[in-house]
């Protein structure tokens, strides 16, 4: 099932059943489900009930209207939770090495993971607005899951059944005030201006053998102004599997549904696929010549973050972003 929020003027938009080719959708509220957080918070009932839309717009026993990426908002545009992994461990180290920061022990056993503001979520169409180029923009191309209600101690093999709905994020970063900001012990706020996600959200099922249960086994595309940077493999290098992931967050506290946690940075062993941002590129640069020569993003430029099924069909529909400078 692939679902998705329109931009409708009301803070949570308004939630649509898209057919399997990402062309045409229908309001999901003749199934009684206005919202993704309202069907989220009643999945047990939501879940069938959206399932049959879902066949019958396939099956072209229902005719759907149009489908206009630029008309749709992300598909939670604000969320009780939004809860960051950074399960590629090979993308821990080479950022870490980036600012001196050696690997804990612990980092291979234990999931590092933040908690973002998630008040207002950019549109996989809305443009990243930038008021200062020297801030170091740069793209973060991760998956991430969305939950049902998760209860507090949920143990891995239990946060399996809680894996709702997937979908791809651009966790955009602020590198040049990062430093600063972790420097001072208590992670990050302005580093972190706010994600985007993907237009679609899916279940699990619409990825068939590509999904094992806590990794997505698919590439994960990056355009960076209409060329590819880097197609490394979402399910290769993860650490921590979502199931992990979503434990580790549950540990002290319970998740309400419609939490998000994501995957961090898409990162693979081998350099040869590229990178999902660019900070990954500069530290191998810093280590090749011992100078970073890749710029950050700029005003003007472009950023793609797509994953391609086996059949050659966009999953999740793709993210595709400008720069432009910020105004008050």
């Amino acid at each position: 099932m692939k679902l998705a929020s329109l931009k409708s003027g009301a803070r949570d938009g308004t939630l649509v059943i898209v057919d399997r080719e990402l062309k045409t959708a229908l309001p999901a509220s003749e199934s009684g489900f206005a919202t993704l957080q309202s069907a989220l918070e009643n999945w047990a009932d939501a879940a069938p009930a959206l399932e049959t839309t879902y066949r019958a717009l396939n099956q072209r026993e229902l005719d759907g209207l149009s489908l206009r990426p630029t008309e749709l908002a992300s598909p939670l545009p604000r969320a009780y939770q939004w809860l960051d992994g950074s399960a590629y461990l090979s993308h821990v180290e080479r950022v870490r090495k980036a600012r001196g920061a050696p690997m804990p022990p612990s980092l291979y056993t234990d999931p590092l993971m933040y908690q973002g503001g998630s008040a207002a979520f950019l549109g996989s169409r809305d443009p990243i607005r930038l008021a200062d180029e020297s801030w170091g923009l740069d793209f973060e191309a991760e998956v991430a899951a969305i939950t049902d209600d998760v209860p507090m101690g949920t143990t891995p093999e239990e946060a399996a059944s809680h894996i709702k709905l997937l979908m791809l994020v651009n966790d955009v970063s602020l590198r040049n005030l990062i430093p600063q900001e972790l420097a001072k012990g208590f992670g990050f706020l302005h580093g972190k201006p706010g994600p985007a996600f993907s237009p679609i959200a899916v279940t699990p099922d619409e990825l068939e053998d590509a999904w094992d249960g806590g990794k997505i086994h698919l590439p994960l595309l990056t355009y960076r102004s209409g060329i590819l940077v880097g197609n490394p493999d979402a399910g290769q290098g993860m650490q921590f599997g979502f199931p992990a992931l979503i434990a580790h967050a549950a540990k002290t506290r319970p998740l309400p549904a419609g939490t998000i946690v994501g995957s961090g940075t898409v990162s693979n062993a081998d350099t040869g696929r590229g990178y999902s941002c660019i900070a990954e590129k500069r530290v191998l640069e810093q280590i090749e010549s011992g100078e970073a020569r890749t710029p950050y993003l700029r005003h003007g430029e472009t950023v793609r973050i797509e994953m391609i099924d086996r059949d050659g069909r966009s999953v999740f529909g793709a993210i595709e972003q400008d720069v432009r400078p910020w105004q008050p």
